[in-house]
């Protein structure tokens, strides 16, 4: 059999931070497996590479383009994923000397040769990205920042969350290494998605953690690699030898400077103000808003209040039936007369209202302006612009103009993570379980149906559907809907723990 650091097939798209040796990393992974960050352990066709994974390992196909790939020499996308690299111990950089220097120059032309002949957005997010990484390694900075921004307007184009995640890395390291690091932090942290696979999200913990190393903040440093191996544990021995080598510089460092400032929250590094939050004022007996030191911001003077969401939250005053919005100022933005007794919560700047609060649900933007005017039945919040909704007993999915992207045929939607979070409607990749006669399937934004509704129960892992039959026993499609598992195991982390033996995450250079 042969073993996970082979060179990747020639669709290889990436990059591993590899197997850390006495101050080497070699690397081994691509960007992914049709753009889930996954390698086969195995190529295909090897001895003991499953059949039911041939479907979707990568592969090239025959024909003269592949011959002529063949003529002109090594893929360096290949040769960059064996590169071996080494790390300045203190700095936690690569190093590069000497020949190396000729090797990934020569890496970054043939690099931009492959450029000149695609058009597609995949493609180019992939290859412009990669070519960052080396012009930032080559220490030419202007270049690596030109590409990672273009690679990263490509890889938004595909809508595909981890190419956009990846490449939202690559160039927050850039940034980095210029010393912007209030844009790397927020790349950084907007890249990590939960919905990613937990290797992949360990890589981007462990470059957090570098890019606060390189600002003082050896605390938050440390928080970042800790989660990286909580993330991994005991499954991956390369990344904890990796993350050693990183907390020995930071051990380092503290001796001689301190820990520095105190680790930073999420909100803090996306600079997202926390809203207000609704409290009761006893003497008043009435509610308002309190800011984080427990002073009312917002005087308590409403009957009921929701939580802010989107920037804004709706209030009922005393007396009143309908509803008002507010800002986080208290400002109002839509009038009690505007008649809404049943309002739902903002997200993507549209929400649900109706005007006797069990039927008719129109969808409005902040100002009022009806954005759908159709009268639906039942409604869930909008996510990433599609929002499931019903129309007599079916459900369905519109659009934020109301246009059907999903037709009204299902009983429900029932979407399920892998990290046990169940969401209303469609998942950050655009996905979402749909429900027919108790039988659970799958469908995508645009309405292109996956899986058929034909099994007990489903769940969406970041880089397949997990499948369980009516005896409860567990399995996996890949994300065409074919079987890459059959349904014989107890649980389904003894189908995760499979989908990890089988597939191996990458951890791209970033």
């Amino acid at each position: 059999m042969e073993v996970a650091d082979a060179p990747p097939p020639a669709v290889a798209s990436g990059t591993s931070m590899g197997t850390y040796q006495s101050g080497r990393v070699t690397g081994a992974g691509v960007d992914g497996l049709q753009a889930t960050g996954y390698l086969p352990i195995v190529r295909p066709g090897a001895e003991g590479f499953p059949p039911e994974l041939a479907a979707i390992a990568p592969t090239s196909p025959p024909g003269p383009r592949a011959e002529a790939a063949e003529e002109r020499g090594p893929d360096p996308e290949q040769v960059l994923a064996t590169f071996v690299w080494r790390f300045d111990p203190d700095t936690l950089r690569e190093q590069i000397e000497g020949d190396e220097v000729t090797q990934l120059t020569d890496i970054r032309d043939q690099l931009t040769a492959k450029l000149n002949r695609v058009e597609d957005n995949p493609t180019r997010a992939r290859l412009l990205s990669l070519r960052a990484v080396v012009s930032r390694i080559l220490g030419d900075l202007p270049k690596a920042f030109a590409d990672g921004k273009l690679a990263l307007a490509h890889a938004e184009a595909t809508g595909e969350l981890r190419r956009i995640a990846i490449a939202q890395a690559r160039l927050a390291h850039v940034l980095q290494w210029r010393e912007e690091f209030e844009e790397a932090d927020r790349l950084f942290t907007l890249a990590n998605s939960s919905e990613l696979p937990d290797r992949l999200r360990a890589t981007m913990h462990q470059h957090s953690g570098r890019c606060a190393y390189d600002q003082g903040r050896y605390m938050e440093a440390c928080n970042h690699f800790e989660r990286a191996l909580d993330l991994r544990k005991e499954e991956d021995p390369e990344l904890i030898a990796q993350t050693e080598l990183a907390l020995d510089a930071v051990f380092r460092r503290v001796a001689e400077k301190g820990w520095g400032p105190y680790p930073r929250s999420r909100e803090e590094i996306l600079q997202i103000r926390r809203a207000p939050s609704p409290a009761f004022d006893e003497q008043t007996q009435r509610w308002g808003y309190i800011e984080p030191d427990g002073n009312f911001v917002i005087g308590p003077g409403y009957l009921d209040v929701q939580p802010f969401r989107d920037g804004v939250a709706w209030v009922q005053r005393q007396g009143a039936q309908t509803w008002e919005l507010i800002d986080d100022s208290g400002r109002v933005l839509i009038e009690p007369a505007a008649g809404y007794i049943g309002v739902g919560s903002f997200s993507d700047g549209v929400a649900w209202v109706s005007s006797d609060g069990t039927t008719g649900w129109i969808a409005i933007d902040k100002n009022n302006t009806v954005l759908i005017s159709t009268g639906f039945d039942d409604v869930r919040p909008f996510r990433r612009g599609v929002a499931a909704v019903r129309r007599g007993p079916y459900w369905g999915a519109v659009d934020s103009v109301g246009r059907v992207v999903v037709q009204f045929q299902y009983d429900g939607f029932a979407t399920a993570l892998l990290d046990g979070r169940y969401i209303d409607g469609f998942s950050d990749e655009g996905l979402a379980v749909v429900s027919l006669d108790g039988r659970k399937g799958v469908v995508d934004r645009s309405g292109r149906v996956l899986v058929p509704p034909v099994h007990h129960t489903i769940m969406i892992h970041p880089v397949a559907f997990l499948i369980a039959d009516d005896s409860q026993r567990w399995g996996a499609l890949d994300r065409r809907g074919r079987t890459i598992i059959q349904a014989t195991f107890a649980s389904r982390t003894g189908v995760t723990d499979e989908i990890d033996r089988l597939l191996a995450d990458t951890r791209p250079v970033m």
